[in-house]
């Protein structure tokens, strides 16, 4: 199977609450003032392929996570116009520093550490 074909099928998946579940709860772990990559969030769920449903998932959840914490690999804001700002500004509020256009994982990268998750 080619990286094209699996990216399709990925993209094909059924819904899973399990899955959502697992990607809120290690998105409510990340602290203010820290920030982790959509990719990041994925696999410390458990399903490292996933960075595209961790996306849907906060599309769709209403402000009820901090959206705000899941940045683009890079650091980098993946939303457009007025949400990209709303994201800026929140980050900002929490003491997070931004190089240029992107957040300074250096300093505000958050470690996902397995022994810590909460079941």
């Amino acid at each position: 199977m080619t990286a094209r074909e699996a990216a399709r099928q990925l993209r094909k998946a059924p819904k899973s609450a399990q899955r959502d579940a697992a990607f809120r709860r290690i998105i409510r772990q990340i602290p203010r003032g820290k920030v982790a990559t959509y990719g990041q969030v994925a696999a410390a769920a458990g399903y490292p392929l996933y960075h595209r449903h961790v996306a849907q998932l906060l599309r769709k959840s209403s402000g009820t996570l901090p959206w705000q914490r899941v940045v683009g690999a890079g650091g980098f804001i993946k939303l457009k116009y007025e949400a990209a700002l709303e994201q800026r500004t929140r980050l900002e509020m929490e003491g997070v520093r931004f190089r240029g256009k992107h957040v300074d994982m250096a300093e505000h990268q958050h470690r996902f550490r397995p022994w810590e998750f909460k079941e």
